[in-house]
């Protein structure tokens, strides 16, 4: 996937001579906001994260699978928020970071898409496990199957990103691809991924309605409640922008030839690209909106914080509650 290194397009190859006739708008004003949106963006997905990783480990249990999915994700979200500011320094000044850097922060910028969709993926057939077929995941909190899960996601997040990271180079236009066809690859792969984990999370959504339609368990309609909402925003968010990205790739294969499509497109890019690029400060506004117990402790740390500041005497928040190992994710 292609963060765009310049306002006019995601990426720019060889133009032929219709090209350059279609390229007549003027995208100074979007610069001017995209810069202001991704450093606002920036500030409050590092705030936001970083709330949630220390509520996490200061408040809440690891053995949960749940909690660890959680976790990585942050750092996901975290990760690809850091490139933000990378990518309005392109806007301005152009790539100025040479070819080593140009690879690597792409392979970053894959690398957190990846897992994103990975974590989400697993998070809602953990879940659909969980509810469906409860028997089947009573060994599924080993610390040995935590490490594994988050080692074998993480490892195939890189080997997706191979594409991204090996076919990257500085060019007078930026930090784009090298030739056209590895755009176009990059752009089918990620589009497959993204509709097959469709397809498994609808798939056990399904599934688990059923379930809880039989079932009154609250905690579990909580569960699948912050974590629906979780997935939810996430392919909302991603959607429109690998549909658009999808549409330029028939566009560079002349499938479709029409200046005003091509322009309609270059609008619609630039607001689904800020939408999907904005996400990653998106999650801990849902874990406050949706997450009970997370905002129990986000108040506990609140205080604590206020009464040290007071110069008062108080003992640190304790965990409201003793939780086993499925009851600890903080929804």
């Amino acid at each position: 996937m292609e963060p765009a290194s310049t306002p006019e397009s995601t990426t720019l190859f060889e133009y032929d001579e219709q090209s350059f006739l279609c390229e007549t708008e003027n995208f100074a004003f979007a610069a001017f906001s995209t810069t202001v949106l991704y450093l606002l963006v920036f500030f409050l997905s590092l705030v936001g994260n970083s709330l949630v990783l220390w509520v996490l480990v200061k408040y809440e249990s690891l053995e949960s699978l749940t909690n660890v999915f959680i976790l990585n994700l942050c750092l996901s979200d975290l990760a690809f928020s850091s490139l933000l500011p990378v990518w309005v320094m392109g806007y301005h000044w152009g790539w100025v970071l040479g070819d080593f850097l140009c690879k690597l922060f792409n392979m970053i910028f894959s690398i957190s898409l990846y897992s994103s969709i990975f974590f989400l993926t697993i998070m809602t057939v953990h879940r659909y496990m969980s509810v469906v077929s409860p028997l089947s995941s009573l060994r599924v909190h080993t610390l040995r199957c935590r490490v594994l899960v988050t080692t074998a996601v993480w490892t195939t997040s890189i080997l997706s990103s191979v594409t991204d990271t090996a076919f990257h180079k500085v060019s007078p236009d930026g930090c784009n691809y090298s030739e056209l066809r590895w755009f176009l690859a990059s752009v089918y792969q990620h589009n497959v991924i993204f509709l097959l984990s469709i397809g498994v999370i609808l798939f056990c959504y399904v599934e688990i309605l059923k379930t809880l339609f039989r079932s009154r368990s609250k905690r579990h309609h909580r569960t699948v409640r912050l974590i629906f909402t979780i997935v939810a925003a996430y392919f909302l968010s991603w959607a429109p922008y690998n549909l658009i990205l999808f549409l330029q790739t028939l566009l560079k294969l002349r499938v479709i030839q029409s200046c005003e499509f091509s322009q309609q497109l270059d609008y619609a890019l630039l607001i689904c690209r800020d939408v999907a690029f904005s996400h990653c400060c998106f999650n801990p506004v849902l874990y406050v909106f949706v997450g009970i117990k997370f905002r129990r402790h986000l108040k506990s740390l609140f205080r604590h914080f206020w009464l040290c500041r007071q110069q008062a005497s108080s003992v640190p928040p304790h965990p409201l509650g003793t939780y086993n190992n499925e009851g600890a994710s903080f929804y």
